[in-house]
């Protein structure tokens, strides 16, 4: 990891740690992050959204082994899924555990995602753990593809943005998103 890049990441967990709220590019669109695991932090993700928080969030994970640490179990489909994956796909998974309760949707479940991008592995290996992902728009607005199209009003609300050199490889399209029941059923809620 070159230098810059090990400061730009430090700099993000830092704020991540101190329950702030981060404006990062993901392997989709860019997005407003949080410690997944912090409530007061995830209520101001929803709040600079502008965002009913009925509406459950993504999280990111920097492997497939942080998973377990957020869910009581994997679903074989969902291990299979994963493995032939390519392009961004966010899996809900049942039972979450040890995340912020305003991430978990009513049902128990959480949405997952491993993300492509290089530079969101290893933010969340960096902070140790999951990071909410919601696209960095008002909510009912058009999610922001680039750096550009982001709300002036988002960029004022948080603690830290990362530095735009780092959206390379962005798709510019939200990820696919697939429920996994225990029994694998699959569920596709978004193409």
């Amino acid at each position: 990891m070159d230098e810059e890049l090990k400061q730009e990441i430090d700099a993000a967990v830092k704020v991540l740690k101190e329950g702030g709220v981060i404006l990062y590019p993901t392997d989709t669109v860019w997005g407003i992050g949080c410690d997944a695991a912090d409530k007061e932090a995830v209520e101001r993700v929803f709040e600079i959204k502008q965002r009913s928080d009925a509406k459950s969030l993504i999280t990111l994970v920097a492997d497939a082994d942080m998973i377990g640490r957020y869910v009581k179990v994997i679903p074989q489909m969902a291990i299979e899924l994963i493995e032939v994956n390519d392009k961004p796909m966010t899996i809900i998974y049942p039972g979450a555990m040890g995340l912020a309760d305003n991430v978990v949707a009513e049902d128990g479940s959480v949405g997952i995602r491993i993300p492509q991008s290089e530079f969101c592995r290893q933010l969340c290996r960096r902070f140790g753990g999951a990071i909410v992902s919601t696209s960095a728009n008002i909510s009912g607005e058009e999610a922001p593809a680039s750096f550009e199209d982001i709300n002036a009003s988002i960029l004022d609300e948080v603690d830290h943005i990362v530095d735009p050199c780092y959206e390379e490889g962005a798709t510019g399209v939200s990820s696919q998103i697939i429920k996994v029941g225990l029994d694998g059923e699959i569920k596709i809620i978004r193409e």
